[in-house]
């Protein structure tokens, strides 16, 4: 049988979501966590196994999620609301499970994602109790223009400019569906949603918008970025701290 998971994570404490051999990972931590709840609640010795699930997509370096989803196969039938307290109780206090939610067997988390929503959340003042959570950033910013700016996105498939150097993807094509600035008191967040995402898009995206802000760049330079499928014609990666990823689109939940 095949369970979707819902759950978040602060990802300051882990190098991304994906599992490495030398580094701690939120699918290493909540694999283990679920070989060790699964395996203790099983009175089938065969049953005691490590247990692997499957991200919907991945996060850098110490960038968050409020919304993930994962995969993962269990033969035996589950009492959801028991699992998801004792899954809670056994993880970190970074990891927060929602909801495990039974789905067909040929459900996949990655593969089955129709939309992606990121948030990056930027601080124009100093708040000492965000820190970790959001890019302080005091320069005056031109809000407008950042949208105007936005808006060219929609006008684009390719983001190669916006990608990793050296990756190992077949295409650089992505659907934007949603991109736009708005201020709320002190701090500035950029939403952006699309079918996928490079690695690195998001933040190469909001260095560039940045620059535009600063006027560093002009709206046709940025377009011309674009075009370019060029990685050193674009701005700065922002700081990874204040990239969430919010929500995922999947046609069944």
């Amino acid at each position: 049988m095949r369970y979707f998971i819902k759950l978040a994570y602060n990802g300051t404490n882990y190098h991304g979501w994906q599992y490495q051999p030398n580094a701690s990972s939120v699918q290493e931590t909540l694999n283990k966590a679920l070989s060790v709840v699964l395996n203790s609640s099983s009175s089938d010795s065969e049953q005691a196994k490590q247990i692997n699930c499957m991200g919907s997509g991945r996060t850098d370096t110490g960038v968050h999620a409020k919304e993930m989803y994962a995969h993962f196969d269990f033969e035996t039938p589950i009492s959801v609301f028991s699992l998801v307290h004792k899954l809670n109780s056994y993880l970190p206090k970074d990891i927060v499970i929602y909801n495990i939610i039974p789905v067909s067997d040929e459900a996949h988390a990655r593969f089955d994602a129709k939309k992606r929503t990121y948030e990056y959340h930027v601080n124009t003042f100093k708040d000492v109790f965000s820190q970790d959570g959001s890019w302080y950033f005091h320069h005056e910013l031109d809000l407008h223009l950042m949208n105007e700016a936005s808006k060219l996105l929609f006008n684009h498939t390719d983001f190669q400019c916006f990608s990793k150097v050296n990756t190992d993807v077949s295409t650089f094509d992505c659907t934007i569906f949603e991109a736009h600035w708005k201020q709320e008191n002190d701090k500035l967040i950029f939403t952006i949603s699309a079918n996928r995402f490079l690695r690195n898009m998001v933040r190469a995206i909001v260095g560039t918008l940045v620059n535009v802000g600063l006027c560093k760049i002009t709206l046709e330079d940025f377009n011309e970025i674009i075009k370019s499928k060029n990685r050193d014609k674009a701005g700065f990666s922002v700081p990874a701290h204040g990239l969430y990823l919010t929500k995922i689109d999947y046609d069944y939940i």
